[in-house]
């Protein structure tokens, strides 16, 4: 019995060190999760293309907008309810499951593309990983570092997705793109062990809002208040207005970037191929030629 009671209790203390991390949060835990995040998607850049045009081989890129536009609706409805949620509950437990349902598509992508792309669309309930990021950051810095700290945050999600497409498109010219897949859902794996034993809470518990008797209220989780809101400040809602156009024409060059890729890859195969046939139309008739003076030179001798 004893034995057993001591067992459970040493269960219970792994739980909680596993919960609470390992020293204090610092910005250095939030650049790590987003960097195992969005390089482990950035190296699906090449088999994602082969994904779609495999599936859905006359309607590829409006597919890819369609399942992308229904995971950012899904994102943007529930976005202000998780955040008011890891106002109660902390930050840990919902970035925790933040990363896990963001990534969780990636191993369907060999396995099933039916369900890899249904995944992606639902997954945008739990897709607001930077959300959660910036506010484990806030917790942790004093205002006038914030700004640093963001910067810092935003500079290493660009980082990630600078490298690792390239890094993936080799990967899967020389070894196929089933290691790629394999590889992104290793550091997938990774991202989500490192959040759940390393990353210590950045919220104390007499900081959560439910230490101050304050119940979560339906205008804090409804996303659209905030838009309601957004037009009673000048100031904000031209800073909105300028985020919004500022995204805009990233939003379509990053959809454009698939059918830039898919012509590019597609002209440099019909290039080999037609060099490849008039060189073999040039040598057979190169060889024809020779063969046909050799035997008139005979024929005359």
């Amino acid at each position: 019995m004893n034995r057993e009671k001591t067992a459970t209790e040493a269960n219970d203390n792994m739980l909680v060190r596993a919960s609470q991390g390992r020293g204090r949060a610092k910005v250095t835990h939030a650049v790590v999760v987003i960097f195992l995040e969005f390089f482990a998607w950035g190296l699906l850049t090449t088999p994602m293309l082969t994904v779609l045009r495999e599936t859905f081989p006359q309607h590829t890129f409006l597919m890819n907008g369609l399942v992308h536009g229904v995971k950012g609706f899904l994102s943007f409805l529930s976005a202000p309810l998780i955040g008011a949620l890891s106002d109660i509950w902390g930050r840990k437990s919902f970035l925790l499951m933040t990363v896990f349902f963001t990534c969780a598509p990636i191993p369907f992508m060999r396995i099933s593309p039916w369900w890899y792309f249904a995944l992606i669309s639902v997954s945008g309930i739990f897709a607001v990983t930077f959300s959660v990021i910036f506010a484990y950051v806030a917790d942790i810095t004093e205002e006038h570092e914030r700004s640093t700290a963001y910067g810092l945050v935003s500079a290493t999600f660009a980082a990630s997705l600078v490298t690792s497409p390239a890094i993936g498109a080799y990967l899967s010219a020389q070894y196929g793109d089933s290691l790629v897949v394999l590889l992104a859902t290793v550091i997938a794996v990774l991202d989500i062990a490192f959040v759940f034993f390393v990353v210590p809470e950045s919220l104390p518990d007499k900081m959560r809002l439910t230490s101050w008797g304050f119940p979560i209220s339906w205008e804090q989780a409804d996303p659209f208040a905030s838009l309601r809101r957004v037009g009673k400040d000048s100031t904000v809602l031209l800073i909105c207005v300028t985020v919004f156009l500022s995204y805009l024409p990233e939003a379509g060059q990053y959809s454009s970037f698939f059918l830039y890729l898919k012509q590019v890859t597609h002209t440099h195969t019909h290039t080999h191929t037609h060099t490849h046939t008039h060189t073999h139309t040039h040598t057979h008739t190169h060889t024809h030629t020779h063969t046909h003076t050799h035997t008139h030179q005979r024929q005359k001798w």
